[in-house]
C-alpha cells in the first residue's frame, strides 16, 4: 500500500481569468513534514486553499489517502481528516478559547472525546487552559496562533495544512511555534507548511517544493535545499530565527 497521503497532479487554479497555478504536481508522504517556499504571491497560499477546497480547481487532480476529493466541498474535506490552519489565524474574536476549540470539533458526535481531545490540546498548549474562559481576541499574536493550532488539533488530522504560522511573531514565539510543529510531527502528524522563515522551515521539513508565479520550479529533499546556492542567495539570507 502506498504511503503517500497527499498528491496533486497538474492542478491549474484560477482567480476570474487570471491563472494562478499552473500545472502543479507534488507528493506529501505519510510521516512527512513538506515545505513550500517562493516569494509573496507566488501561489503558496493558493495551493493550500485549493487542497482544502476553498478555490476550486480548474483542471488536474487531487488525491488524499487514493481518494480523489478534487471536486469534494471543503466541509467534507474537513470531516475526512484535512485540516487548514490560514494564515491569519481565523479566530472567532468575542467567543472564548474553548468555544473556538468546540467549534474545531464541530464533526465529532462524542462530548467524552470531545473533551478527551481538548485536554489533549491543552497538553500541548497549556497556556490555552490557562486562557480557556478568555475572549479568544484578547490573546498575543502567539497565543492566536496556537489556538488556530489547537482548533485544528481538535479534528486530530491526518494531514495538517499551515499557512504562515510564524507571520508577525517574535524570533522566540517562532522558535515555540515551530518546536510544536515538530513534536506534532514526530507524535504522527503529517505537516504540508507554508512558511515565510524559509531557514526554519527548511530545517523541520524532509522535503520542499519551490514555487514561482504558479510553477514548482524547484524540489528536493529539506536538507539538499537547504545548502543549494539558489535557495541560500534567494530566501535565506534574512531569516532571522533558527530551531536547534
Amino acid at each position: 500500500m502506498s504511503d503517500i497521503v497527499l498528491q496533486l497532479s497538474g492542478i491549474q487554479t484560477f482567480y476570474g481569468s487570471i491563472a494562478a497555478l499552473h500545472g502543479i504536481d507534488l507528493k506529501v508522504h505519510q510521516g512527512q513534514i513538506v515545505t513550500l517556499l517562493g516569494a509573496n504571491g507566488a501561489g503558496k497560499t493558493t495551493i493550500l486553499k485549493t487542497i482544502s477546497g476553498l478555490v476550486r480547481a480548474a483542471n488536474g487532480t487531487i488525491h488524499f489517502s487514493g481518494e480523489d476529493i478534487t471536486r469534494c466541498p471543503a466541509h467534507e474535506i474537513v470531516r475526512k481528516g484535512l485540516i487548514h490552519v490560514p494564515e491569519g489565524r481565523r479566530i472567532f474574536k468575542g467567543m472564548t478559547v474553548r468555544e473556538n476549540l468546540d467549534l474545531g470539533s464541530f464533526t465529532l458526535q462524542d462530548d467524552l472525546e470531545r473533551k478527551r481531545r481538548m485536554k489533549h490540546v491543552f497538553e500541548i498548549f497549556p497556556i490555552l487552559q490557562k486562557r480557556a474562559g478568555q475572549d479568544a481576541g484578547l490573546l498575543s499574536g502567539g497565543e492566536q496562533q496556537m489556538l488556530a493550532m489547537g482548533r485544528a488539533l481538535m479534528n486530530e488530522p491526518r494531514l495538517l495544512l499551515l499557512d504562515e504560522p510564524s507571520m508577525g511573531l517574535a524570533p522566540f514565539l517562532v522558535l515555540e511555534i515551530m518546536r510544536i510543529i515538530r513534536e506534532l510531527n514526530a507524535a504522527g502528524t503529517t505537516i504540508l507548511l507554508v512558511e515565510q522563515n524559509a531557514k526554519v522551515a527548511l530545517k523541520l521539513a524532509d522535503y520542499g517544493y519551490v514555487i514561482e508565479t504558479g510553477s514548482i520550479v524547484m524540489e528536493n529533499q529539506g536538507e539538499l535545499l537547504r545548502n543549494d546556492d539558489r535557495i541560500v542567495k534567494a530566501y535565506l539570507g534574512n531569516s532571522e530565527a533558527s530551531p536547534n
